[in-house]
């Protein structure tokens, strides 16, 4: 649940559309024929949102290129990230911009190309793919235009050194965005699948089910539903695909739904539109029906909860982040009311942080704590990753890199362990 403008530092960052450009158009150094060259954006999904860190030109194909001629100097990089659709007037969205980008190093990769490192950091502006819209309270990604310009011949270990006159932007580049594949259910719910190497010897797989914040939902009414916010926004989803959550979990398949709006808005219609995806799942991969887990944040905190109430029997494990159980402006009813929580029966365990302003602890995360039977809970003072304080709302940071823990066991592990 992510309305507060507190987002926008982070939540700027996300996956423009690749569109090319090109420039300078110079003869090169040896007066042969104009050198075209494509380019790649290296984007990297950090704790606070995706960022093009680096941007690799397609040079392979040019000779050897002798790297000691490199330097951060020989190009320069410029980048310029617009909304996907129209704002209107007087709405506001972060974070749009226009700006040259640090080249911090020029280095050979193993096919030849060149890369260019660019300085990035958690809440550094201008290498964000994401923007967020203020009245939607939704991330988009980005339409972004860079374009580079070369400062210095590229020196090659045999012939003359080139100028390259054009360069073509193409697309953006993130494996482990990348590692996840599209897809729609029958119901229409867009998700992306991540799965786990097919050795038939390993048997069946877990299955972890990630439900995504307010913020990475479809952006309404203009029909904005990319399949694409979900893994980019944060690392959420991400962080049970990486190689040291696989093998906690054996390998294991993640699958992201996207909301048409957002969860909050109307819990139980969702309800059985993702247990439509995890059946299919169930019937079509090597999933292990008895180790399905299921982990939301915020809006996907209160639909995990809603998940265990409407399927007691479905799930192995639960892990509301920061989830909603109160109505965040005080009225109206609870969104799970005290007899629910009090029925919930899948092992669950809850994480938040004390200085979370957008979602209380109190009233939601603690409370849901105190009816559960049974259930772990895991309160922060601040969420604070490698010595960068985030927004308290955003305790899925400790959980995308298995923080929490009780008794010597971390939340993957214990997550492991269970069993339907």
């Amino acid at each position: 649940m992510s309305t507060s403008v507190t987002r926008r530092s982070v939540l700027a960052g996300g996956a423009g559309a690749a569109i090319g450009l090109a420039l300078p158009a110079s003869a090169d150094a040896g007066g042969h024929h104009p050198t075209s060259v494509s380019f790649t954006l290296d984007a990297t999904t950090l704790d606070g949102g995706e960022q093009v860190t680096s941007v690799t030109l397609d040079t392979g194909r040019l000779g050897p290129i002798d790297p000691a001629g490199l330097t951060p100097g020989t190009f320069s990089v410029h980048a310029k990230a617009t909304s996907p659709i129209p704002i209107a007037p007087g709405d506001q969205i972060f974070s749009e911009y226009d700006l040259d980008r640090t080249v911090t190093a020029a280095r050979l990769d193993r096919h030849g190309n060149i890369v260019l490192e660019l300085s990035h950091a958690e809440g550094q502006p201008g290498g964000g793919t994401l923007g967020y819209i203020l009245s939607r309270g939704r991330n988009v990604r980005l339409d972004l235009v860079y374009t580079i310009t070369q400062n210095a011949p590229i020196a090659r270990r045999h012939g003359s050194a080139v100028t390259i006159t054009r360069f073509v932007q193409g697309r953006l580049s993130n494996p482990e965005v990348d590692a996840f594949s599209h897809h729609v259910s029958g119901s229409g719910l867009k998700y992306r699948l991540y799965s786990p190497d097919h050795s038939p010897r390993r048997g069946r797989r877990p299955l972890i089910v990630w439900l995504h914040g307010a913020g990475e939902g479809a952006s309404l009414p203009d029909d904005y539903y990319d399949n694409e916010t979900t893994l980019r926004a944060n690392r959420g989803a991400l962080g049970f695909a990486t190689p040291e959550a696989q093998r906690i979990f054996s390998g294991a398949y993640v699958v992201a739904p996207q909301s048409t709006s957002y969860w909050m808005e109307d819990g139980p219609r969702f309800a059985p539109l993702i247990r439509e995806i995890v059946q299919d799942l169930v019937r079509r991969r090597r999933v292990d029906p008895d180790r399905i887990y299921v982990v939301g944040c915020s809006n996907g905190g209160y639909m995990t909860l809603e998940m265990t109430v409407t399927y007691p029997d479905l799930f192995a494990a639960s892990v509301p982040i920061c989830g909603v159980v109160e109505p965040l402006d005080g009225q109206g009813p609870p969104l799970i009311t005290d007899a629910e929580l009090a029925t919930i029966n899948t092992p669950t365990w809850l994480v938040t942080s004390r200085d979370d302003d957008t979602v209380p602890p109190e009233t939601n995360t603690i409370h849901a704590h105190d009816l559960i039977g049974g259930a772990l809970v895991t309160l922060y003072d601040h969420v604070v990753w490698n010595g960068y304080q985030f927004p308290g709302h955003w305790s899925w940071i400790y959980v995308a890199r298995n923080d929490p823990s009780h008794n010597g066991t971390h939340i993957w592990q214990w997550m492991a362990r269970r069993r339907r």
